[in-house]
């Protein structure tokens, strides 16, 4: 006898199409609300601050050794070919086109998503959000929007501070650490960066990185079985879905925007 059935396939088959009905469903109800949602802005002022300040020492520092070790690695390899000069255009495209939005998108996952699941995951657990509709008030309004929103701004701010934060590593190590001239790091990645198709696409990856990272994470609270081990299972969720959905959108916005 086999140890599968059609059935099984079907059955399981039925219920991820209807998860990801219901994730559809749930998107498109927090796009709506934004109109609601900023009329009260110091709820989401509050969770910018939440997110953004609670986030921004882990930022800054991890942008700061990035920008080391690409300035090092950058060096290493252009003075084979004559080309030291260019480290710090180097440096700043990489970092505005691919490190800052993607590694800024990993470091929130891993900071503010996990604390956005747990939070809905114990406000669910401790029936706050059941009593919440009891009394008329819509949770998804209140709690979930808000949050949101607040994500998807402040992940392209943050994604600035690691890219602002990394060029200035890379300017310490190339011009005060090996010596490379300050002129010729300064005019060399004045020349070589556009502030649109380089600076433009960079700030429009963060921006999507922070709709998906920032909906996952509330997702697997809001759905997150009332449980301390449901939400522990959320909370892991959130983290391995987030990093493979921040992966996949950054090959795939690459793709569209640089394929020329």
């Amino acid at each position: 006898m086999s140890w599968w059935r059609p059935s099984d396939v079907g059955y399981a088959t039925r219920i991820k199409l209807a998860d990801v009905g219901y994730g559809a469903r749930f998107f498109c109800r927090l796009v709506g609300l934004v109109g609601p949602t900023f009329k009260r802005f110091s709820l989401v002022r509050d969770q910018i601050h939440f997110l953004g300040n609670y986030s921004l020492a882990i930022i800054a520092v991890s942008g700061l050794f990035v920008g080391f070790v690409l300035a090092l690695q950058g060096y290493n390899i252009l003075q084979r070919y004559g080309s030291a000069e260019a480290v710090g255009l180097m440096v700043a495209l990489s970092l505005l086109r691919e490190l800052g939005p993607v590694v800024t998108a990993l470091l929130y996952t891993g900071r503010a998503g996990t604390s956005l699941t747990a939070e809905i995951g114990l406000m669910k657990a401790g029936e706050q959000l059941s009593a919440m509709e009891m009394m008329a008030v819509d949770p998804v309004r209140r709690i979930i929007a808000p949050r949101f929103w607040a994500g998807v701004i402040v992940m392209p701010l943050l994604a600035a501070v690691f890219s602002a934060v990394g060029i200035l590593g890379g300017w310490v190590v190339s011009v005060v650490m090996i010596g490379v001239d300050p002129g010729a790091f300064w005019s060399q990645m004045q020349s070589g960066v556009d502030v649109w198709s380089d600076l433009g696409n960079g700030v429009l990856k963060s921006f999507v990185f922070g709709v998906a990272v920032t909906f996952v994470a509330l997702l697997q609270g809001y759905v997150a079985k009332p449980t301390a081990d449901g939400v522990a299972h959320a909370t892991t969720r959130t983290v391995v879905m987030g990093s493979l959905l921040v992966l996949g959108l950054d090959f795939i916005l690459t793709a569209l925007m640089f394929s020329y």
